[in-house]
């Protein structure tokens, strides 16, 4: 093999591997790269069997006058059992209990390093739905939305706890936190592009689900519809929540002595093969 086309086929699956999901066009590529296109084919097939032989990922081709290629990267089930891990066991950690009797999870939220694979976590669950939007409600919410919006290659939509005049007209609403039992509001700038969308709601804790539901009947005020409801954490009890559906990666068991038991839920064991039980 030349040293030409060595350094091509770096480059070329430098380009596929940053644009995980994006349709790259061939044409694009072959004049970037200044090679014609047969000669692009052959390098991509190369690239694509050496990724799927190593289970790093898959190349998709689209035929046609917009032809392109399409990475999609493997799911990293060593990394996330590993990142799985630091969060459990973080969040069984006494001094992680708050005053009032909840998790601090903050550093982890914000940690683009950890909060990266839980977004791919949920991207992973709820790509088969067909999403166009992921939305969430201010603040903490927003980087595990972020990272699973990323993931899905879609635009995020921020729901605000007030009304912000830089934003224009809004709408706004009001609902009961299942966690603080107090009345807080919701709203929604009315220039928000989801009407008609299909939307992902994710958060970062979820109780008794009732800011998922208020942002369900927020978001179906404008025409959207929430097709998924995925959170970072949710607590056992109460087992029937307000949302008829949701997908939490981890499950908290409160208890009366010390921040309780924490632990992937079924699905995401059964996803990166979890050892021991499904309460391990």
């Amino acid at each position: 093999m030349s040293d030409h086309r060595q350094k091509r086929l770096v480059a070329l699956t430098r380009l596929i591997s940053a644009n995980p999901g994006a349709q790259l066009s061939l044409t694009d590529l072959s004049h970037r790269l200044h090679v014609a296109k047969s000669t692009l084919s052959e390098d991509l097939l190369l690239i694509k069997e050496a990724l799927e032989s190593q289970g790093l990922g898959h190349i998709d081709s689209q035929v046609g006058a917009a032809g392109g290629v399409t990475f999609r990267p493997a799911l990293d089930v060593e990394r996330i059992r590993e990142h799985l891990t630091v969060f459990v066991r973080e969040l069984t950690n006494p001094d992680r209990l708050t005053p009032d009797g909840f998790l601090y999870v903050t550093d982890l939220l914000f940690s683009p390093e950890r909060i990266d694979v839980m977004g791919t976590l949920l991207a992973e669950r709820f790509r088969p739905v067909g999403v166009d939007y992921v939305a969430t409600v201010e603040t903490r919410g927003i980087p595990l939305a972020l990272s699973a919006a990323r993931a899905l290659m879609v635009d995020m939509v921020l729901l605000r706890r007030d009304n912000r005049l830089s934003e224009g007209s809004s709408l706004s609403i009001n609902y009961l936190s299942g966690s603080s039992r107090r009345v807080q509001s919701m709203s929604l700038a009315r220039r928000a592009p989801v009407r008609g969308g299909r939307i992902l709601f994710v958060d970062d804790f979820m109780q008794a689900g009732g800011t998922a539901r208020a942002a369900q009947d927020l978001l179906g005020d404008f025409g959207a519809q929430v097709v998924g409801v995925g959170v970072l954490v949710a607590t056992r009890e109460p087992k029937q929540k307000v949302v008829d559906d949701y997908s939490a990666i981890l499950e908290w068991v409160r208890s009366d002595e010390g921040p309780g038991t924490v632990f992937p839920t079924e699905w995401v064991q059964r996803l990166v093969e979890w050892e021991g039980s499904l309460e391990s």
